[in-house]
Parts: C-alpha cells; sequence; structure tokens
C-alpha cells in the first residue's frame, strides 16, 4: 500500500464474485487499494433458508464494520441476494457502502419499460426484482418486470461444471429475451455467458460488475472533492 492509497472493502458471500469485481477495479480503480472479504457461508445459508437470516445479517453488518475499521474509504455489497442488509446498514456507518446492483437496476429502468430478470439462485431473484422495483419507483415510471431462474445453472457452476452452468443460462437468456425488452442479471457469476452471446440474444443485457464499479469510481470522486464527508448523492449511490 503506497502512500495516500485509498482503501476500499468488498464484502463478497462466495468466491464466484471476486474475480470479476477485482479484474473490473483494477480497470477502472487503479490507484485503490481493494480488499476482499469473502464469506462463503453467507450465500449458502440465504440459499438454505430461503432467504436472509438474522445470524447472515449479522455476519454482513460486522463484516461492514470490520471494512470501516481497517481503514477503508467505501464498502462494496457483491452480492444482490443480501442487498436489503445493506440498504439497513448505511446509516450505522460513516463510510459510503455502494451496492453492487443499483447502477444496473437505474439503467434497466430508464433504458426499458419491460425489464427481464435473470438469476440461478432463487434468493438472488426476489431481492433484484424488488431492487428494480424500488428504482422504478424512485425514477417515477411504471415497469413490467418478467423473471426467469435458471434452475439447476448454480449448482452446476458449484460442482466446477461451467459448461453445463452456461448452456442453462444461455437457454434461460433466449427464453427471457422473447418476453423482455432488457435483461438484467441478477448475479456477477452469469455475466460471462452473456459476453459470450453477445448480439445473438436480441436484447440488451446488462450486468452488474462494470456498471457498479464505476459507481463506486464516482463515489470516491465525490468523497475527493468533499474530504471527510460523504455527500448525500454518495449516500444514495448505495
Amino acid at each position: 500500500m503506497t502512500q495516500n492509497q485509498k482503501t476500499v472493502v468488498i464484502v463478497h458471500t462466495g468466491p464466484v464474485t471476486v474475480q470479476p469485481l477485482v479484474a473490473q477495479a483494477a480497470e477502472l480503480l487503479p490507484d485503490v487499494r481493494i480488499v476482499n472479504l469473502i464469506d462463503d457461508s453467507l450465500l449458502k445459508d440465504v440459499m438454505a433458508a430461503g432467504g436472509v437470516t438474522p445470524a447472515v445479517s449479522s455476519r454482513m453488518n460486522q463484516y461492514y464494520k470490520i471494512g470501516q475499521e481497517m481503514g477503508a474509504v467505501a464498502i462494496l455489497n457483491a452480492c444482490s441476494s443480501v442487498g436489503e442488509v445493506a440498504d439497513a446498514a448505511m446509516d450505522s456507518l460513516d463510510i459510503p457502502l455502494v451496492k453492487i446492483d443499483l447502477a444496473m437496476a437505474e439503467q434497466a429502468v430508464s433504458r426499458a419499460s419491460r425489464i427481464g430478470v435473470a438469476a440461478t439462485v432463487a434468493t438472488t431473484l426476489d431481492p433484484t426484482v424488488r431492487l428494480i422495483e424500488k428504482t422504478a419507483a424512485r425514477m417515477g415510471k411504471e415497469i413490467t418486470v418478467v423473471r426467469k431462474l435458471c434452475e439447476g445453472a448454480f449448482d452446476a457452476l458449484l460442482a466446477g461444471n461451467t459448461a453445463e452452468h452456461d448452456r442453462l443460462v444461455g437457454e434461460g437468456l433466449s427464453e427471457l429475451a422473447r418476453e423482455a425488452e432488457l435483461i438484467v442479471l441478477a448475479q456477477v457469476s452469469m455475466g460471462r455467458v452473456a459476453d459470450a452471446l453477445g448480439d445473438t440474444i436480441g436484447v440488451p443485457v446488462l450486468t452488474s460488475p462494470r456498471l457498479g464499479i464505476e459507481r463506486l469510481a464516482r463515489v470516491l470522486g465525490e468523497l475527493e472533492a468533499a474530504p471527510g464527508a460523504a455527500t448525500p448523492d454518495s449516500v444514495a449511490a448505495g
């Protein structure tokens, strides 16, 4: 760590989000020190319970506080399944807490009225849909959300069968494209499938890593412009 180098802590609920976000940060935030806090029990516990439990919420809040105590200037929440935990935690922190998927939701609402949401984990699908609906209400726009759960894909990914994961996600995106003007990917791990399929999907596909890191870069710029205080827009960027 060099003198005056900013530190950002990314809180992960599993290992699959680490590489995509670190890669985006290396490109967009080359002068920022990234520290990854990874607890791979979090998403497993959420999936087993069918939603966020008090124990998961408690651990997430502890990780946010640890990030702050480490001297981070901002924290990035990397998982949509626990995004609502991040919402509730923002007021308890002295630094901005940025949600990886908020910028994606805002762009989706601004670009389309019929939005498809694809996920490989059921407990990520509902929070992402709620985020988009809340974002639309805040932006004053009426939308319709179409859901698609790519069943079996996440299990295949955890088992190391990336080809099967990619096949199932690809099929799901193709089906969803027939019903939506634009597709939002609820999980970072799905992004590479959309990249591989490219324009063949037929509708725009938004993924959170780049948009989320771009939002984080904006928040860091605001902090630099006003040292020692998070601006209202910074907090809203969570």
